[in-house]
């Protein structure tokens, strides 16, 4: 059984990585989340728009607030890209992430292209997909 959830992950992991390489956007979320999960607030940080950066001022308060408002991106289960989409100008990438007691959170992550490369500028909670029985 152990055996058989070791693989699982990891072709999850691995099919997130692959479309990860060829989505810039996808590589952006993706790394921050891991540094996240490491407790890697500096490394997070660094993935954050100069807006967001303005707004916290320090890796540290940006940990915190995601700590506190976004757990579930903070220690998630599982992380699925979903579709990107262009509204107003902005690019928005959907994520939906799994967290440890199983519940789905939707969410959108506005990205901006800056001279290092994307950039998260903000993420919105959706309201998560009705699951019938």
């Amino acid at each position: 059984m152990r055996q058989t959830l070791l693989a699982l992950t990891l072709s999850l992991s691995l099919g997130t990585a692959a479309f990860s390489q060829d989505n810039p956007i996808a590589t952006t979320i993706t790394d921050q989340i891991a540094a996240l999960q490491a407790d890697d607030f500096d490394t997070a940080f660094s993935y954050a728009s100069p807006n967001i950066k303005r707004l916290f001022g320090t890796p540290e308060r940006f940990g915190q607030m995601v700590r506190d408002g976004y757990p579930m991106v903070h220690r998630p289960a599982e992380v699925t890209m979903l579709d990107q989409s262009q509204r107003d100008g902005r690019i928005l990438q959907r994520v939906m992430i799994r967290d440890q007691s199983g519940r789905v959170h939707m969410l959108a992550y506005q990205m901006i292209e800056t001279d290092q490369g994307w950039q998260i500028n903000g993420v919105q909670l959706l309201r998560a997909p009705e699951v019938g029985v």
